[in-house]
């Protein structure tokens, strides 16, 4: 590698203009051909790119797809969201780790294989999922998770795992994946029949850029990433800053564990997203937009690559589109690197600004102040597909859809203990009891509404309806049955939140921290009651004082799990009679130093006799 790495350091700077704004860029380049971005490779990238070695070294410290150090030719990313662990998981790990001799976060002797855990790779609904590679692998099981190893180690081409591709625009040679829409209910906007792009463009390009606003902002839409900002709102600042230079961004990194109706619309509507984006671009006044790709969906890469080659041959991007003298617009892909903080607007637009994904404090906003300070408009793949729509059908007809205060559909990724997991577009409105009688999970004894930073809602309270004014939501329902551990769960979701914390801001560092180790606590059987006050003081003190919305919503799996369900908290705790409970396993604590000395301990033992 020593020898090469010049001239592919050199390669990977010059293919973005040697800018240092496209530092992900570059460090994933080279990340894919050299298996690593090592020192040597930094300390080429600073030089060539006018900036600090450090400057470098964090942005490949920051993201879980880039590594300082040698992986494996072959990298198999096991999700371990939730619904991949409900659906044996563990299983297929502890097989793969037999079958290669290594253990999790290895890599085989020969170089050949590296395993690690992932995050949510947007495959709930097919789980256990694996990325091998970028080659997304659904439905895992041991004797599966064998067989493909063994098949790897003849082939040593990942491509070649998928012997049978999904539905739809999944077959296309563009995508080629064994990945399923598992489209299970079809509504009627995003689904109701193909958009008329033209009358779309045509309709929008008829009008002046504001009344383009007020459009949206008569249809009520808001912004289906789960905070609900107004959209036309958001547009207006935008439009009104005062830079000429402004930016339209798609987040399509949708990281929240149990979400995957993005990539459903990126693979089936992806036309429709991209006129959204148009649409956007004309209405606040911009000329260049970005679509911030999750790495988890780098399969999906070639198919958007070819959507914008198409619009743009087809007069949708580049110069005057659409014929309207003026308008000039364009777009390009930024491949995310794995950080789910990037779902946040800000931590994404340092991503594609080149840097760690750490959030920004507003004011100012990205409206104001955003993508290379710029003003910048963002919303997300639904949001920009839903704003096709209402500029070819018109607001009247979304706003009567909904409920008044939650106009429209949303698309709800359902996964867990049902029988027909997938993506639903349902009208705003529905209740948890309507909607588990749709997918087969009428017997839940709890669903999550939001994934971990939503909330956790008893079957007591399945009257309670999808919509901004009750239950909100980015897409993920995750259901549990009867046999489920919601204490496991919770632990699940505080470690994942531990993970992810940009480490910024101290209230969510460490906040992270305390809350998964109490939690462990009590799921080991040595919680008492005040660390459920502890936790519910913490909780509060988060939310309040957390820099962004990760931080802010980091505590809610215990906090709303705890609300919904005081009896299973109170059933794992317990106060001793002396009145005293130890907060750590001082026998455990002390195991690898009587390993080292080949002895016990008289404290972990204190019954045995003492010399």
């Amino acid at each position: 590698m020593p020898d090469r790495l010049p001239q592919a350091v050199e390669a990977a700077c010059q293919a973005v203009g040697n800018d240092p704004t496209r530092m992900l860029d570059i460090c994933l380049a080279l990340q894919a051909q050299l298996g690593c971005v090592s020192r040597e490779a930094m300390q080429l990238i600073a030089a060539q790119t006018g900036c600090r070695r450090v400057d470098v070294e964090r942005v490949v410290s920051f993201y879980a797809f880039l590594s300082p150090e040698p992986r494996g030719e072959i990298v198999i990313r096991l999700s371990n969201d939730l619904p991949d662990l409900m659906h044996g998981a563990r299983a297929v790990a502890a097989a793969m780790e037999d079958e290669l001799g290594i253990a999790m976060g290895e890599t085989t002797p020969d170089g050949r294989f590296t395993l690690v855990w992932t995050p949510c790779i947007g495959l709930s609904d097919q789980a256990p999922a694996a990325l091998v590679n970028s080659v997304p692998v659904t439905e895992l099981t041991p004797d599966k998770a064998r067989a493909m190893l063994r098949e790897l180690r003849e082939h040593r081409d990942p491509r070649q795992l998928v012997k049978t591709f999904g539905d739809g625009k999944n077959a296309s040679p563009l995508i080629a994946a064994m990945v399923r829409n598992n489209l299970r209910q079809a509504g009627p906007v995003l689904f109701a029949g193909d958009l008329d792009h033209e009358a779309a463009l045509t309709r929008t390009l008829s009008m002046i850029p504001e009344r383009v606003i007020e459009e949206v902002k008569a249809s009520k839409l808001r912004g289906r990433g789960g905070a609900g900002f107004p959209t036309g709102v958001k547009w207006y600042f935008a439009r009104q800053a005062e830079r000429r230079r402004k930016f339209v961004i798609c987040n399509a990194d949708e990281g929240e564990p149990g979400t995957f109706k993005d990539r459903l619309l990126l693979t089936e509507r992806i036309d429709m997203m991209l006129t959204g984006m148009t649409i956007a671009a004309y209405a606040v006044g911009a000329r260049e937009g970005i679509v911030y790709l999750r790495q988890e969906y780098a399969y999906l890469q070639p198919w958007v690559k070819e959507a914008l080659a198409r619009r743009r041959e087809a007069g949708l991007l580049g110069e005057a589109v659409a014929g309207k003298d003026g308008f000039d617009f364009d777009i390009r892909i930024q491949m995310g690197a794995g950080a789910y903080i990037c779902g946040e607007e800000t931590a994404l637009i340092s991503s594609c600004e080149g840097r760690p994904g750490n959030p920004s404090t507003r004011p100012p906003f990205p409206a104001q102040r955003g993508y290379l300070g710029y003003p910048t408009a963002v919303n997300n793949v639904e949001t920009y597909c839903k704003v096709a729509w209402i500029l070819q059908h018109g607001a009247a007809a979304f706003a009567a859809i909904g409920t008044a205060e939650s106009a429209g559909t949303k698309l709800l990724s359902v996964s867990g203990d049902c029988t027909r997991p997938g993506v639903y577009e349902l009208p705003f409105g529905v209740s948890l009891a309507e909607l588990l009688e749709q997918v087969g999970g009428k017997w839940a004894k709890a669903v999550l509404v939001g994934g971990p930073s939503g909330r956790m809602v008893a079957a007591r309270d399945f009257g309670r309806r999808i919509a901004f004014e009750d239950l909100a939501t980015g897409g993920s329902i995750m259901i549990f049955g009867p046999h489920r551990d919601l204490l496991e769960a919770v632990l699940a979701f505080s470690e994942f939140f531990e993970e992810e914390t940009c480490g910024y801001c101290t209230p969510c560092r460490v906040g992270c921290t305390l809350i998964r180790e109490r939690v462990a606590r009590i799921v080991a059987g040595r919680g008492e009651p005040a660390d459920l006050d502890y936790l519910r003081a913490l909780g509060a003190q988060m939310r309040q004082a957390s820099r962004c919305g990760l931080g802010v919503s980091a505590a809610n799996p215990v906090l709303s799990t705890l609300e919904a369900f005081p009896e299973v908290f109170a059933a794992a705790v317990r106060t001793d009679p002396d009145g005293f409970r130890p907060a750590f396993d001082l026998e455990r604590a002390l195991a690898p130093s009587e390993s080292l000395v080949g002895r016990r301990s008289v404290h972990a033992a204190p019954s045995l006799p003492t010399t």
